[in-house]
């Protein structure tokens, strides 16, 4: 699955410009032979949009998911886009991905939100693991800070996982995580990790970017630098065989022995 990794900010305030840029960049993605984009966290709004983010939200099924569906149609290759989702009364920090055909195939909401901007716009999810095939792989969903909670990236290896794709809109100066945590949580989870981020300085906020793609040994198959730009790399089924079956975590595990953990 050669995967692009679309590390932009996009122009916050703006959908429809948003789509705009989606739509070049998932031109380039789909030249340089990749079925699947991934963009960063609230790519399609912007995150710092204080009061704006409640009237940008949309549903799953809204026009701005009719108009992805239509990129990722036109250029042949799946999409996963970071959005507001409203759903009633309620906002979630979501994302969604949909596959080269337009069909939705999975929608995840972020359960762990990070610090008092995401409590105060949005409602925290309540599933863990979002999953869909795609062209043989078992695609996972998650979003940013979940990442962070090793729970969470165990809870998709046990279910099976071999690409996890993570919107994200890390901050300085926890580039750490984006260089040392994220190719970690493939390595001890055995799968490939698409750790997509922001970048540069949006209001209070200043975005680290280096986005990467994280092999299950451990190794950034590409990585970003601190600028707007889009890079792509392979998640190779065959590699990733061949590593479970020498790194067997998930076999020598114990769980019995877990049960403090929750």
């Amino acid at each position: 699955m050669r995967t692009a990794l679309l590390q932009s900010s996009g122009r916050p305030g703006s959908v429809a410009e948003n789509l705009k840029v989606l739509d070049e960049a998932a031109g380039r993605a789909a030249a340089a032979g990749a079925g699947l984009l991934v963009t960063s966290e609230l790519f399609l709004t912007g995150y710092a949009i204080g009061d704006d983010i409640p009237r940008l939200a949309e549903p799953a099924d809204g026009d701005a998911a009719d108009a992805i569906a239509e990129t990722a149609t036109r250029h042949g290759l799946a999409i996963a886009y970071g959005y507001p989702e409203r759903d009633g009364e309620r906002v979630f920090n979501s994302v969604q991905l949909i596959s080269a055909d337009g069909t939705r195939l999975a929608n995840y909401r972020k359960t762990h939100l990070y610090g008092c901007f995401e409590r105060d716009h949005f409602t925290p999810g309540e599933r863990t693991v979002a999953q869909a095939e795609l062209d043989g792989l078992t695609i996972g969903l998650m979003i940013c800070y979940d990442v962070e909670f090793p729970e969470n990236v165990r809870a998709h290896a046990l279910a099976g996982t071999d690409l996890l794709l993570v919107p994200t809109a890390q901050l300085h100066p926890f580039q750490f995580v984006a260089e040392s945590v994220v190719p970690v949580r493939a390595f001890e989870n055995q799968m490939y990790i698409a750790y997509v981020n922001r970048v540069g300085r949006e209001g209070e906020f200043e975005f680290v970017g280096l986005s990467t793609l994280a092999a299950p040994d451990g190794v950034a198959r590409t990585r970003a630098g601190r600028t707007e730009e889009l890079v792509v790399a392979d998640a190779d089924p065959v590699f990733l065989a061949a590593s479970r079956e020498n790194n067997p975590y998930l076999t020598d595990r114990r769980p019995g022995l877990y049960g403090s953990l929750v």
